[in-house]
């Protein structure tokens, strides 16, 4: 099973690879850029670079989360800002040999929900119209804080369907997120698992971000707590981990850590609960 966490780009791409080796990880998630920003990054293409060989040599999975700010269902004023942003996280995550960079299902606000995933299909198809690289968009699911979009299973799947180039999107799945929004109550996930399957969710699904909630079961509030500390049974979020949908895949934590309880801890525990997996 592939443990990891998100780590910071301090040190470079490269310094971030060789940190998640450091730990015992598998795999790692960063930000490709500044995530308060649009702004594009002109990077070191020799240190992607060599983040890449470094992952290849040690059978590390590497995974990019672009900017809070990407949202694919912006105003007209801000697509353009979202489109080069994301195709700035592209080629910055291609150069690290990650499979590719997580961006929010779209957040519209408006009266008519069918214009919000209008904008998130031509956002879309612009982007990966593009593009030409192995990296992929991989969109996550919502909590539903402010916004009833990207809360089931069933819209990933369809706006996927309904772009021009569905190969270049993949999808990835938050725990927490799932949680929030009431898909997944902890108790139901064999029915979460037959629809995904039913509807061909889970064969695009490419990375987990692994988290707990602060906050019970559908009260679309996103905020993480540590795998053994929130509302998610331990025994819930273990079961989830070894269904067969899930356990090859690289699970990333993106939980609370500190010096008394870091993601080292965590990943350590994670090994020692799936100790016979190893």
């Amino acid at each position: 099973m592939r443990f990891g966490c998100h780590i910071s780009t301090k040190n470079g791409y490269l310094g971030a690879a060789r940190t998640a080796k450091a730990i015992g990880a598998a795999a790692f998630q960063y930000f490709p850029k500044n995530p308060r920003s649009l702004r594009i990054k002109k990077f070191d293409h020799r240190d992607a670079e060599r983040c890449a060989a470094f992952c290849a040599e040690h059978h590390i999975a590497s995974i990019g989360h672009s900017a809070y700010g990407c949202n694919l269902a912006a105003e007209k004023h801000q697509r353009q800002a979202v489109i080069d942003c994301l195709l700035n996280d592209l080629d910055i995550t291609n150069a690290c040999g990650s499979i590719g960079t997580v961006v929010h299902f779209g957040a519209y606000h408006g009266d008519d929900p069918l214009e919000g995933y209008k904008r998130m299909i031509d956002t879309l198809n612009e982007i990966l119209f593009k593009w030409a690289g192995d990296s992929i968009v991989l969109i996550e699911n919502n909590a539903g804080k402010g916004d009833q979009m990207g809360l089931t299973l069933e819209e990933l799947v369809k706006i996927r369907e309904l772009t021009e180039r569905p190969e270049k999107i993949g999808f990835c799945f938050d725990t927490c997120h799932a949680f929030a929004a009431g898909l997944w109550t902890g108790t139901n996930w064999t029915e979460v698992m037959d629809k995904g399957k039913e509807i061909g969710y889970f064969q695009h699904l490419k990375v987990v971000h692994l988290n707990n909630s602060v906050y019970p079961a559908g009260s679309r509030r996103d905020r993480h707590a540590n795998l053994k500390s929130g509302q998610i049974k331990l025994e819930h979020l273990l079961e989830f981990c070894a269904s067969e949908v899930i356990r090859e895949l690289p699970l990333i934590l993106e939980t609370p850590s500190s010096d008394a309880y870091s993601h080292i801890h965590e990943i350590n525990d994670l090994k020692s609960w799936f100790k016979s997996s190893f």
